[in-house]
């Protein structure tokens, strides 16, 4: 799977860009879709943990939010770890991510993983060769004990052309709400682009294994991405519709004389709204 480049790895012929209205009505059957997955979890006690990786501005976060734009923050929480504290550097690698895994009934969506390991720490010298080495073996050994144990491992991988990544960053270069977003890593992948592709066929060759594969989203048309993601997440998943509880609203009782207090009581917030309109 590596990637050239120029296109890098995508091909000459890319798809037209996927009409919005198509896109949003095909958006939220999916996510009506990740409802019932949701439901299903929680009657099944399942445990559902999904890996989003992929080189910067590759479109993880903006599909990480789709997919939990409508599902309950107490059952799918997004995780996304900050840089390790001292103390976390000198435990077991894998440690800080079991505590967020799932308990029975909960979604786990990995904004980045341990794969950070195999990609920024290694590319950027932030792990030692060794280091690196021992996540490699590790790795697939962890993730069998994790499937062994019943958790349903999901495991994706962003991939962009150095293209269309160079035009996003443009674009958040450009933009006051999404500036944050950049960082002096971030464009320092730009000059380290073959060897985070080199660092990605390694990982690749000692991760993809049959008890958790990768499955690669490209990613160039976010559009296209996010749909196609989230459609072969449900494919994989035996879940099935859970009958939702009737409920009915309940008639309004009748008043028995309560008197709201005075407005002048009260501090408003101003009606910022109001002065739009002149």
């Amino acid at each position: 799977m590596a990637e050239k480049h120029g296109t890098r790895g995508h091909g000459t012929d890319r798809p037209d860009k996927l009409p919005r209205a198509m896109y949003e009505r095909e958006l939220f059957r999916l996510q009506t879709e990740l409802v019932k997955l949701q439901a299903w979890v929680r009657a099944e006690g399942a445990r559902l943990v999904v890996i989003f990786e992929g080189r910067d501005a590759a479109g993880k976060g903006s599909t990480i939010k789709r997919v939990a734009e409508h599902l309950n923050p107490r059952v799918a929480r997004i995780v996304a770890l900050p840089r390790p504290t001292e103390r976390e550097r000198t435990q077991w690698y894998f440690q800080r991510y079991t505590e967020h895994l799932p308990a029975s009934g909960e979604i786990v969506l990995l904004d980045r993983s341990w794969y950070n390991r195999a990609g920024v720490e290694h590319v950027m010298g932030f792990c030692t060769k060794e280091e690196h080495q021992r996540f490699l073996r590790q790795c697939p050994i962890f993730e069998r004990m994790l499937v062994e144990d019943g958790i349903l491992l999901r495991k994706y991988w962003f991939s962009v052309s150095d293209e269309v990544q160079e035009k996003r960053f443009r674009r958040r270069l450009d933009d006051p709400t999404r500036r944050w977003k950049l960082s002096p890593m971030d464009l320092e992948s730009i000059t380290r682009w073959e060897a985070y592709s080199r660092a990605k066929d390694e990982m690749l060759v000692h991760t993809d294994v049959s008890e958790s594969p990768w499955f690669v989203v490209e990613s160039d048309d976010k559009r296209r991405a996010r749909l196609n993601m989230i459609a072969h997440l449900l494919s994989t998943v035996p879940y099935y519709e859970v009958p939702a509880p009737a409920l009915d609203l309940p008639p309004r009782p009748p008043s028995t004389g309560y008197q709201r207090p005075p407005r002048d009581l009260q501090s408003y917030v101003p009606d910022h709204a109001a002065g739009l309109r002149k």
